[in-house]
């Protein structure tokens, strides 16, 4: 809470959030098509079968998300 304050009043808390936010995002960027790439996620996987490939996305995003938490946000 003191440093949560401390932040807060200096307004270094949102430049630094917004910095998080940005590595975090641009992780995740990197990490999709790597991780599309190695489930053979592709775009004529999208067009012969668009629900196995919506499945996939979501499983492949909610994968990369936790792990861009835990190395970015959390660490």
């Amino acid at each position: 809470p003191v440093l949560w304050s401390s932040l807060l009043l200096s307004e270094k808390v949102y430049p630094h959030l917004r910095e998080i936010e940005e590595a975090a995002n641009n992780r995740l960027e990197l990490m999709m098509p790597e991780l599309m790439k190695s489930a053979g996620v592709t775009e004529e996987l999208k067009a012969k079968d668009q629900m196995l490939w919506i499945q996939l996305m979501n499983n492949l995003r909610q994968a990369a998300e936790e792990t861009v938490l835990a190395e970015v946000v959390y660490s």
